[in-house]
């Protein structure tokens, strides 16, 4: 029977795949954004409109009947002008993980991927290597897939395949990944980041022991003391380097646009293999994608095929382009770990680094306060500059007593130059103002879907 679904924050990196997915199974959509209202990413708007999702002003007005189901964000607030109207007018009220778990758990076959980092590359490479052996899976993940996207789906961070096998990313951050059943779990690493190091052994050690089969990291001691406590042929192992995992990259050499590496699957003779995206951390997420398929019967071989030909996630140290001798990259790069990815795979080549990092809100900023300043100062090099505008904040009673400035300051009491001024605009300028030939400009910041505009818009002034 044919339902209508109503999202709020409908056009969010992860509302908009779910709403694509539901809309596939017959039902009818409808929702409202935030940005849409602020004239935010108009052509994510457009494209939703000729994809047949009525669209309504973040007030209220879009919900006005018992039979609809509304479809919120993690927190279910009154103050949101829907979720309000949703419990005048008696309509059905899910969280965007009540939904997407009821979809994952409802699929005979599927495969979750968790950890702090990592997630989207590693929902993508398994995407495509199950589409190309012909598996048909349905996909939702937090970023878009570019070997996916194409003129009709430039937001193409969900694939709609057939009802048998599902391949999510799942969050642990809400403490939503309790709800998720999986054949397949896969844990990329854990690390601090929205929760408490207890909190998060919990959530992981739940959701590895609902699952058949778990596929960890032995690179990160969280994930190899999780292993430690399965019982025997639960687990498969990966990590770089390392003879005791089920696979293992080892001879890693960086090239100028992606990674090669000799993979050793335990049993098999070694092979090699090329990716397409750069960096030590993207073999670790080949090696995840490689375990999670291999679990679902998938050969190696075909799945190696598939992984030379992926293409990448968007905003993952993707290329905008350069200009007059400057590169300017995008990149979702947010917490510690990933920043940690981002500057190491950078620095494998020449170049000064100018680096935008746009904090994701006030209340991460405090949290890891010194593992973000460790991080920066550790892995930044003497002439690279780092320039930061305030934390993103769209209003509410969050604690703003750690600013920018509070990790600038630390930057440079370590000896690296930082800055934090006011504004994204700001920084902007001061990048243009003391940018050379050589230099590569990295965008860094999530939860804001117009960095990767100020960067396109970066990149023509040079």
């Amino acid at each position: 029977m044919n339902k209508d679904y109503f999202f709020c924050g409908v056009g969010g990196s992860g509302m908009l795949p779910l709403a694509m997915i539901v809309q596939a199974q017959g039902n009818r959509i409808a929702g409202s954004d935030r940005a849409l209202d602020q004239g935010r990413t108009p052509d994510k708007f457009d494209w939703l409109r000729a994809h047949g999702v009525a669209l309504h002003p973040q007030d209220g007005s879009g919900v006005t009947r018992p039979d609809q189901i509304v479809v919120a964000t993690g927190a279910v607030e009154d103050t949101v002008p829907d979720i309000g109207a949703a419990k005048r007018v008696g309509a059905e009220i899910k969280t965007r993980p009540q939904l997407l778990s009821e979809l994952f758990n409802a699929a005979p076959t599927s495969i979750g991927v968790a950890g702090t980092s990592g997630k989207s590359t590693i929902t993508g490479m398994a995407a495509w290597i199950l589409d190309q052996a012909g598996r048909q899976p349905t996909v939702v993940n937090g970023a878009v897939m570019k070997n996916f996207a194409d003129a009709d789906h430039p937001f193409a961070s969900a694939l709609v395949g057939g009802p048998d096998l599902f391949v999510a990313e799942v969050d642990e951050s809400d403490g939503s990944i309790a709800r998720y059943d999986p054949t397949v779990a896969v844990v990329s690493n854990i690390s601090l980041d929205h929760k408490s190091m207890e909190e998060l052994r919990d959530l992981f050690g739940g959701f590895v022991a609902r699952a058949t089969t778990a596929v960890l990291n032995l690179d990160n001691p969280e994930t190899a003391a999780l292993a430690q406590t399965l019982p025997t042929g639960k687990a498969v192992t990966f990590a770089l380097g390392e003879e005791e995992a089920d696979l293992s990259a080892h001879d890693l050499n960086p090239l100028p646009t992606g990674m090669s590496f000799e993979l050793r699957v335990r049993g098999e003779a070694p092979r090699p293999v090329v990716l397409n995206v750069p960096g030590a951390h993207n073999v670790a997420n080949a090696l995840a994608a490689l375990g999670a398929v291999k679990a679902l019967g998938v050969s190696v071989d075909d799945a190696v095929a598939a992984l030379t030909t992926f293409a990448g996630i968007r905003r993952r140290l993707e290329v905008v382009g350069a200009q007059n001798g400057v590169t300017v990259i995008d990149d979702f790069a947010h917490n510690p770990d990933k920043i940690a990815a981002t500057l190491k795979t950078l620095h494998a080549f020449d170049g000064r680094l100018l680096i935008l990092f746009q904090p994701h809100g006030f209340g991460p900023l405090k949290l890891m306060r010194a593992e973000f300043i460790e991080g920066f100062a550790g892995l930044m090099r003497e002439h690279d500059v780092l320039l930061m505008p305030e934390p993103v904040y769209y209003g509410g009673t969050t604690d703003r007593s750690v600013g920018s400035e509070d990790i600038a300051a630390g930057v440079r009491a370590e000896g690296r130059q930082a800055e934090a001024l006011a504004t994204r605009a700001d920084c902007g300028d001061r990048i243009v103002e003391i940018a050379q030939p050589g230099d590569r400009v990295v965008v860094m910041g999530a939860r804001d879907d117009s960095l990767s505009s100020f960067a396109a818009e970066l990149l023509a002034r040079f």
